[in-house]
C-alpha cells in the first residue's frame, strides 16, 4: 500500500493573474509545484492580457490582500515568500508588512522578488510608476531578479552590471540576480550572481531563438521553490536556472505571438487520462 506524501514546504506567492495562463501567478503556481512545494496564492491584480500585449492592469484593494495574506500566514508554516506584480505602490507597502511581519518569527526566511515593471513588449504592469511603486520591497527581499531592461530603469543604464547590483544591495536586497535574456540577441544568456561579501558566479545558456511569455516569472518561482526545499542561495539558482531552461527548450505555442514554457513535464505513460 503506498503511503501519503509527507508535507511539502510552502511558498507565499503574491502575484497578478494572467488569463492567457502565460505569465504572472498562472506560471508561479505550476513552477512551485513541480519542483515540490505547495504553492499559497495571493493575487494582487487582475490583467487583461495575451501572449503579446496587456491591455489593463486592475489592481485589487490592499485590504483584500493583507486579508488572504493574513489567513494563510496564521495557519501555514511558510518556508519562502515569491513576489511578482504588486499592481501599485499602496499594495507593495501592505506586502513589505506582512513580510515583516513573518520575519518577525523567522528571521531567515527567503524572499525572491521578481521586480516586473513591464511585460516583453513594454506594455506596463503598474496603475503607478512601476519603478517607484515597488520602492518598500527592496529592504525585504533576499534575492531581486531583475532582466537587463528592469536592472537599467532601475539602475540607470550607464552603469555596468557590478554597479547594478551594488545598487540594488544597498537599497537593501541582500542578493542580486541579473538575467541576460533580454541582452544582444547574438550572445548567449548570460546571469549573474552577487553575493554578501564579494560573492558572485555567472552561467552562461545557449539563447533559444523564440521570444516567451512568463520566463521570468517561471525562474523566480522555481527559484523560491528552491529555497524553500532548503538549498543554498548560490545552488538554488543554479537549480532553478536548470529548470527554467528546460521549460523554454520544450515550450509551446498556443497562438502566434510567445511561447509558453513547458513548467509541467508530460509523461509519455499518461495520455488524455489513459494509462499506457
Amino acid at each position: 500500500m503506498s503511503s501519503y506524501r509527507s508535507s511539502p514546504p510552502c511558498v507565499l506567492v503574491f502575484s497578478g493573474s494572467d488569463p492567457s495562463g502565460g505569465a504572472g501567478m498562472q506560471a508561479d503556481i505550476p513552477a512551485i509545484s513541480a519542483l515540490g512545494c505547495h504553492p499559497l496564492s495571493v493575487p494582487t491584480a487582475l490583467t487583461v492580457q495575451d501572449n503579446v500585449s496587456v491591455f489593463a492592469v486592475h489592481p485589487l484593494d490592499a485590504e483584500l490582500i493583507r486579508h488572504q495574506a493574513q489567513v494563510l500566514i496564521d495557519r501555514f508554516d511558510i518556508r519562502a515568500v515569491k513576489l511578482g506584480i504588486a499592481g501599485n505602490r499602496r499594495n507593495a507597502e501592505t506586502i513589505a508588512d506582512l513580510i515583516v511581519q513573518l520575519r518577525a518569527r523567522q528571521p531567515d526566511l527567503p524572499v525572491v522578488f521578481d521586480p516586473v515593471l513591464a511585460n516583453g513588449k513594454g506594455d506596463q504592469l503598474s496603475t503607478d510608476d512601476a519603478a517607484l511603486a515597488i520602492e518598500s520591497l527592496y529592504a525585504v527581499a533576499t534575492v531581486i531578479t531583475p532582466n537587463l531592461n528592469e536592472a537599467n530603469r532601475l539602475c540607470g543604464s550607464e552603469h555596468a552590471p557590478e554597479q547594478q547590483a551594488a545598487i540594488l544591495m544597498q537599497r537593501g536586497c541582500e542578493h542580486v540576480l541579473l538575467k541576460g535574456g533580454h541582452g544582444p540577441q547574438q550572445q548567449d544568456v548570460v546571469n549573474r550572481w552577487f553575493g554578501p561579501a564579494g560573492a558572485f558566479a555567472s552561467w552562461s545558456w545557449s539563447r533559444l531563438p523564440d521570444e516567451f511569455h512568463g520566463s521570468g516569472c517561471t525562474l523566480a518561482a522555481a527559484l523560491s521553490a528552491q529555497l524553500a526545499r532548503g538549498l543554498g542561495m548560490r545552488a538554488a539558482i543554479e537549480a532553478a536556472q536548470q529548470y527554467c531552461q528546460y521549460a523554454l527548450e520544450t515550450s509551446y505555442a498556443i497562438a502566434a505571438g510567445q511561447r509558453i514554457p513547458n513548467r509541467v513535464p508530460l509523461y509519455d505513460k499518461y495520455i488524455a487520462g489513459e494509462q499506457k
